[in-house]
């Protein structure tokens, strides 16, 4: 059982269509931290792959991962909040990949103060949804988890940390708790996981606001 101190925030209306943005309590629309992120990125290595695969296959696994992620990420937030889980009609890849990270929770992580935590900037122009804000190793951490068919290299997974990054400073500029760990959590389908990056936010908060500023400048 996980110690829940958690921290009553606002609740934010989200917004589905080609760009996800969400509506703060006081009318502010602002574009989610993946949108943000997204349209930022460099997508050469994404386009020479969809071209390589075609674009069927492409949606095909695309539409897999994004499932995928989805039934694990709310198996995880059962788990870190100590309700009850039932695994029985889960897809036997999502139960793989739930397991390694129930494991690597009840070891590492403890006193949760968020989880799936709706958030928000008015200093960046951003809001989103963190998967876990919590104690890593009794260090202060936002944790996200991922999905993946391979593991993954630090340097493949920038967005990643800046993601982790943008919800830091947000979680800190709405409750004034920081919480400088960013832990990465890489659940893998071949059940050799999970993949755990640590890395601090000091390294990855000038970029993460530079592609913020890079956003709104486009739009």
């Amino acid at each position: 059982m996980f110690n829940l101190d958690l921290i009553e925030l606002p609740t934010l209306i989200r917004h589905d269509g080609e760009s996800r943005y969400y509506e703060t309590p006081t009318g502010e629309k602002y574009p989610s931290v993946t949108t943000v992120l997204d349209k930022t990125s460099d997508k050469t290595a994404l386009h020479a792959w969809r071209k390589r695969v075609g674009e069927e296959e492409a949606n095909r696994v695309s539409t897999r991962a994004t499932r995928r992620g989805t039934a694990v990420h709310t198996l995880c937030e059962k788990f870190v909040l100590n309700e009850s889980i039932d695994l029985s009609e889960e897809m036997p890849f999502n139960v793989i990949m739930f397991k390694q990270l129930e494991r690597f929770l009840s070891k590492n992580v403890n006193n949760i103060r968020g989880s799936e935590s709706s958030l928000f900037s008015h200093k960046l122009k951003i809001a989103g949804s963190c998967d876990l804000i919590a104690n890593y190793n009794n260090h202060a951490a936002i944790i996200d988890f991922k999905t993946s068919t391979k593991p993954k290299k630090h340097e493949w997974i920038e967005n990643y940390f800046l993601q982790c990054a943008m919800y830091s400073y947000m979680f800190w500029e709405m409750t004034q708790l920081y919480h400088p760990t960013i832990v990465i959590a890489i659940a893998l389908e071949e059940d050799s996981g999970p993949q755990i990056f640590v890395d601090n936010v000091n390294n990855w908060i000038d970029k993460a606001r530079d592609r913020c500023s890079r956003y709104h400048a486009m739009i």
